[in-house]
């Protein structure tokens, strides 16, 4: 989701480009490239339509018991993998479903129409069909494999952005939260696996970090596509630049002071250092980090941010550090 720019500032030993040439200068649009088929013909196609990638975000169900001090148990670590594996068919079954539903408009997108569905790889009528599947079995499986509570969040997770896909993603304000919810399910998700209490400033914590994910998703596809955004998201014809920044600038910063209210209410027992309030310089700063790529409108893709910039990996790893030795009381 990106626009191609033409410079017209000359390379570092070019003449100088008189004003006379420049009023005269014409400039050829590219040719826009046909969309470009996914490899491994249907089988990659229905892969790359359950976007893998995206699966990043189902370790939120780890958080929960990491933060009860209980997932180096046997039985809370089996049930929170059982529901990383279940929301990977649920997020899966919803991708299915959304891209068929928004098939014309993707074929309309600059990277969109690479999709599985809108380059004719995946047949419309089978991703209607496998997706609901999908879906079904996730929260079946959630029943079987896990307790009641656990499909009753898998449920909500599926009927809710079933729901947006369908009709809430043109709603103002409510399409944001909508979206944020879909975290805030992968971050209870492990707890009710297992049984687990859950924090009230845990919850807040993830809730609102999961509106400044959202917002700032919005925000950088505002900032690369300008006024084509409405274009091929229509809910972005509601906001503006502004507001947007004001929602994320917003919740990052109640995430922050959440955080904080959570880490210094968290027990430290035994420990040699307090741990958890430690663990809020490399929390604050990562998102400080995030924020940098928010703000400059290359964070359109979360999951590709969290996974290359090395800083951010590093400040990730520095805080699930401090924050475990807080956990286990080292």
């Amino acid at each position: 989701m990106s626009t191609s720019e033409i410079d017209s500032s000359p390379l570092p030993g070019d003449a100088p480009m008189s004003p006379a040439a420049k009023g005269t200068a014409t400039v050829v649009a590219p040719v826009e490239a046909p969309p470009r088929p996914p490899r491994g013909g249907l089988a990659g196609g229905l892969l790359k339509l359950a976007r893998p990638k995206q699966w990043v975000k189902n370790v939120l169900v780890f958080a929960a018991p990491l933060a009860a001090g209980r997932l180096d148990e046997g039985y809370v670590l089996g049930h929170s993998a059982i529901m990383f594996v279940l929301f990977c068919l649920a997020a899966s079954a919803i991708y299915y479903i959304n891209d068929a539903f928004d098939v014309e408009a993707d074929r309309e997108h600059p990277t969109k129409r690479n999709r599985p569905i809108a380059s004719g790889v995946v047949p419309v009528k089978l991703a209607w069909v496998l997706g609901p599947i999908l879906g079904v079995a996730a929260v079946v499986l959630g029943v079987l494999l896990c307790n009641a509570g656990t499909a009753l969040v898998l449920g909500l997770y599926v009927v809710l952005n079933v729901a947006y896909c369908f009709s809430f993603k043109h709603v103002v304000v409510l399409d944001l939260a909508m979206v944020a919810s879909g975290f805030l399910f992968r971050a209870m998700a492990g707890g009710t696996a297992s049984e687990l209490p859950l924090s009230r400033w845990f919850l807040l914590t993830a809730g609102f970090g999961s509106l400044f994910m959202v917002a700032g998703k919005r925000y950088s596809e505002m900032v690369l596509m300008g006024e084509e955004a409405a274009k091929t998201r229509a809910s972005l014809a509601n906001y503006s630049i502004t507001y947007l920044r004001f929602v994320w600038q917003m919740a990052v910063s109640v995430t922050l002071l959440t955080y904080s209210l959570w880490a210094f209410q968290i027990p430290e027992g035994d420990s040699t250092l307090a741990w958890h309030q430690l663990s809020l310089i490399p929390f604050g700063f990562a998102f400080l980090r995030y924020a940098v790529y928010v703000d400059a409108g290359t964070a359109g893709s979360p999951e590709d941010v969290l996974l290359k910039d090395k800083v951010l990996v590093g400040l990730g790893f520095a805080w699930l550090l401090t924050f475990v030795l807080g956990v286990f009381h080292v």
